[in-house]
């Protein structure tokens, strides 16, 4: 429960996806420093277990989660916990995988996109419910799928950038997911675009919880 308060507190997850270890650990460096503390290493990037393990043992005294994205199964979901993950994020349901995990008693956040997925997700032990890919409905979806199940814990993720993020926080988002909009400097090695976008993206929210 500590580790999914700290992820509701900042209210973003930064998905990280790079073409290399380096890369990913030079952008999860780059929007610690921006503020957001949960920072999810997808498994397409190479090395990511590697690179969750690094992460985790050099920012293991710090107020950060380092977390494990794009896990399939429960396999891959324990490979990443022994590497340090403190939480595991997927595209997809697997019941095996959301065992697992409450088995070992580290946050899963599985994916789903209909009432039914939420539903299904939840009973099955999801700590939160992946929205994905999001931009398919924009905000809408999330006052959707909280009309009936109102105490659902939704993570919109894919389509939200610094424009809409306050609409879906508003909509009754638990948090949101980000990645290539918050990541984009990255790719020109502007690591501090990525910084900045980060603390952006940390007043955007905050701004929109108050209002």
């Amino acid at each position: 429960m500590n580790t999914i308060n700290k992820l509701k507190e900042t209210g973003i997850v930064a998905v990280v996806r790079a073409e290399n270890a380096e890369e990913a650990i030079e952008i999860a460096k780059a929007v610690k420093k921006g503020g957001i503390k949960g920072i999810e290493i997808t498994m397409t990037v190479p090395g990511a277990v590697d690179v969750i393990s690094e992460l985790s043992q050099e920012f293991k005294e710090e107020d950060i989660i380092v977390g494990a994205g794009s896990v399939l199964d429960a396999e891959t979901a324990r490979a990443c916990i022994l590497a340090g993950a403190e939480y595991i994020v997927s595209p997809s349901f697997s019941k095996e995988m959301v065992r697992l995990c409450n088995r070992y008693q580290k946050p899963v956040i599985p994916g789903a996109m209909t009432v039914t997925e939420v539903i299904t997700a939840m009973e099955a032990g999801a700590d939160l419910v992946k929205i994905f890919p999001a931009s398919l409905f924009g905000p809408e979806i999330i006052k959707a799928i909280k009309g009936p199940v109102p105490q659902a814990p939704l993570l919109p993720t894919g389509g939200v950038d610094l424009d809409n993020v306050a609409e879906w926080i508003k909509a009754g988002s638990a948090a949101v997911g980000v990645g290539s909009s918050l990541t984009a400097g990255a790719k020109t090695g502007d690591f501090d675009k990525v910084t900045q976008t980060a603390a952006a993206f940390i007043e955007k929210i905050k701004e929109a919880r108050e209002a």
